[in-house]
């Protein structure tokens, strides 16, 4: 058997192994010039790198746990010693003061904050994770968008200014991009609200050594030539005896095919025949993240007794986090996400340091001026389409979820999209390469026309 993979990133890569290591003979085609997909690293200093893309793994990932240790990465806990700081207004015109608070918890109201995640566990709780479309009242939950919700439950001005900035931190979403089906669904598919927002014990436990990346290098020095990279996939044609996978460069022959990339990438791809739906649709949004690294010579903030974790209602950087490689360089993590992204995604790159060096300078008080500086634009990113993962927006569950992942003839589906435990995770990405992979190798057509 052959068989071809679009994509090299987690899921691609994983699909691919797990072929190889059956006795398939496995062909891998990408489109970047790099592996890896939405894991991407950033050599930030000489051997220290960061996590441009997909970072935090939790006790919970247990496949994620698994191919590390098949792959000798180990994990480096995620620094969170220290207090807080909060730049947050729930209408004031000006910038607001940052605040030092230990712990995470804003400085908001507890009540209103109470009643927004009792609202959001409510909600979260009636889905169906397994088949989202099939949860109770799933048309109505799936054509409102959680902006929707929000201004009909949400009634304290502190809940709404905080929804936002909850939603951007988890699925880097604006709430009027994604349905409350969706919203619901992810944060369930995730493990839950306090495990999705945790730290210590939680998803965002820890990071790989070394950076994300690392895992699907390895996994690509064991394909060796079987992955060709520089190949975006162009159409995939199905006959009786097999499949045709043309690229920019050439066109490879094979019995199935795993596509192992977003839908709406996916979508732009010529199969014939055509799959019975489209796998994105008009309101299918790309996950609104723009990553940012601001690099110091060591971790000053915690020089002044802070984790480098911030909360900001006033963007550009919406959140910060401690992403220091131990004993490297100081490296603070900041993400732009929803709304923010857009307009910060716009803005030369001169305006874009400005912007994130002054509000850093803020949030930490005596901050020098960074040694480096990177920005990751996942919105602009030609074969990704936004990071973490696709926004589902209203009707896209209902008219796309019953297809997620049946088999179009030869053609496989993987990539975190198609997973729905852990979607939009390096967790969720790994288990559809998984399922794609036996898939493939164990359900033969008769014909590529047996659709």
């Amino acid at each position: 058997m052959r068989a071809l993979v679009v994509g090299a990133g987690l899921a691609g890569l994983t699909a691919a192994h797990d072929l190889a290591a059956r006795g398939v003979d496995v062909q891998v085609l990408e489109a970047r010039d790099r592996v890896g997909g939405r894991t991407h690293g950033i050599e930030v200093a000489d051997g220290d790198w960061a996590d441009a893309g997909a970072a935090y793994l939790g006790e919970r990932h247990t496949e994620l746990l698994a191919l590390m240790a098949d792959t000798d990465l180990k994990a480096v806990p995620t620094a969170m010693e220290g207090a807080s700081r909060f730049a947050l207004t729930t209408g004031d015109a000006r910038t607001p003061d940052a605040q030092s608070v230990p712990g995470r918890f804003p400085p908001l109201s507890g009540v209103a904050l109470g009643e927004l995640f009792d609202l959001l566990d409510e909600v979260t709780r009636t889905v169906r994770v397994d088949a989202p479309w099939l949860t109770p009242d799933a048309e109505r939950l799936d054509a409102t968008t959680a902006a929707e919700w929000a201004e009909e439950h949400l009634t304290h001005a502190d809940a709404r200014l905080f929804f936002p900035l909850f939603l951007g931190e988890m699925m880097a979403a604006d709430p009027a991009d994604v349905s409350v089906l969706h919203m619901a669904f992810y944060l369930r598919s995730g493990g839950g609200l306090r495990y999705l927002n945790a730290f210590a014990g939680g998803a965002q436990e820890s990071r790989i050594d070394g950076g994300a990346h690392r895992l699907c290098e390895v996994l690509a020095a064991r394909l060796g030539d079987r992955v060709r990279l520089g190949e975006p996939v162009l159409a995939v044609t199905q006959d009786d005896d097999g499949v045709t996978v043309g690229t920019a460069v050439t066109s490879y022959r094979g019995d199935a095919v795993i596509i192992a990339v977003p839908p709406v990438l996916a979508d732009r791809i010529d199969f014939r025949p055509a799959p019975p739906a489209p796998r994105s649709g008009d309101r299918t949004a790309p996950g609104c993240a723009v990553k940012v690294h601001l690099v110091h010579p060591a971790p000053l903030w915690r020089e002044t007794g802070l984790s480098g974790w911030s909360v900001s209602s006033d963007g550009p950087l919406l959140s910060t986090v401690d992403d220091s490689p131990p004993g490297g360089v100081g490296v603070l993590t900041g993400f732009v996400t929803g709304e923010e992204a857009r307009r910060y995604a716009a803005l030369p790159l001169a305006e874009q340091r400005a912007a994130a060096v002054a509000q850093a300078g803020r949030l930490f008080p005596g901050l020098p001026e960074p040694i480096g500086f990177h920005v990751t634009d996942w919105l602009n990113e030609p074969y990704s389409q936004g990071c973490y993962a696709a926004l589902f927006g209203p009707g896209d569950w209902i008219a796309r979820g019953p297809g997620l992942t049946r088999p179009h003839g030869r053609v496989h589906w993987a990539g975190t999209e198609t997973s729905t435990a852990f979607f939009g995770l390096m967790e969720g990405a790994i288990r559809s390469g998984h399922r794609a992979a036996a898939e493939a190798a164990d359900q033969q057509p008769t014909s590529g026309r047996a659709l």
